[in-house]
């Protein structure tokens, strides 16, 4: 069964206006900053709890002048985060103060939400669904995804994926993972009549899922290869494994291992504080950090 959401990686455009929006106003900790794995030119940066924890982290790939893309059909089209349910109304002065257009508070499946963008137009919400005090993103709430049509993505949930089929309001369908709760949302958004997405700033590039071992990984992968899909080999990514393949409506599933996690080259009090590169890396890193812009964490 997977567990839940693992991360969610998307397309930024100006690293030091990404690096502003998730920290200072946002409120999560930049828990890694190193490079895309497949393009050492460009930065990947890791935002969540205190520690990283799977199930808090949204990654952000930042392509200085990258074009705005387009959301819709084979996206997830919306990120979510959890706050505590009396913090819903500090929130609506929090955007109002810092200018930034919301919608809402409205209910939804009976939790008020949110809803915004960041500097790049990537749509966010905030959903009051923990106890608790204070407004700070405790973790992801759910993430929601835009299809043509919902059948097979929703089969793949429940049939493969272990998810439960949790409700549905209009033409939003709601499936949970491990009995539900914050991190183990999705919604899959049935809009026939919607543009396919254009991934580029602004948009997600994928969600990850995750699995508790690299042994269970193994299991996940030899179960899609059955089922015919494309799955990737095995990616080291440092802080955790992955696999990767499309679920029936095009959008990028990941399966990433929860271990080892992020103090895995650096200690905990100064996770995100320095440039972190994998070691086939280490070799280029002066010429690595040349190319990169220079950023204030």
């Amino acid at each position: 069964m997977i567990s839940g959401i693992h991360h969610v990686t998307a397309i930024a455009s100006d690293p030091q206006a990404n690096l502003d929006f998730y920290t200072k106003f946002l409120g999560l900790r930049l828990v890694k900053k190193t490079v895309n794995f497949d393009d050492p030119g460009s930065y990947h940066f890791y935002f969540g709890d205190s520690t990283g924890s799977p199930g808090t982290i949204v990654t952000f790939f930042p392509w200085p002048g990258a074009r705005r893309g387009r959301q819709g059909n084979g996206q997830v089209t919306v990120t979510s985060f959890a706050v505590p349910r009396s913090a819903i109304g500090a929130w609506v002065t929090k955007l109002s103060k810092a200018d930034i257009d919301f919608d809402g508070p409205f209910t939804r499946f009976g939790e008020e939400t949110l809803v915004f963008s960041d500097p790049d137009g990537l749509k966010l919400e905030v959903v009051g669904s923990m106890d608790g005090e204070g407004e700070a993103v405790e973790s992801f709430h759910s993430a929601t995804i835009a299809e043509e049509g919902y059948e097979k993505t929703a089969r793949l949930l429940t049939e493969v994926m272990g998810f439960a089929f949790a409700g549905e309001d209009g033409n939003r369908f709601r499936f949970t993972a491990d009995g539900g709760g914050p991190s183990k949302i999705v919604d899959v958004l049935c809009s026939p009549d919607a543009a396919r997405g254009m991934v580029a700033a602004g948009t997600v590039h994928h969600i990850a899922w995750r699995t508790p071992s690299a042994e269970q990984q193994l299991c996940w992968r030899s179960t899609l290869v059955g089922l015919d899909y494309n799955v990737s080999p095995v990616m080291d990514r440092n802080y955790f494994e992955s696999i990767y393949f499309r679920e029936p409506g095009g959008v990028l599933f990941e399966i990433a291992t929860d271990p080892p996690g992020f103090t895995i080259d650096e200690p905990l009090e100064s996770l995100g504080q320095s440039l972190k590169l994998p070691p086939s890396y280490e070799s280029m890193r002066d010429k690595i950090e040349a190319a990169l812009p220079p950023v204030r964490t």
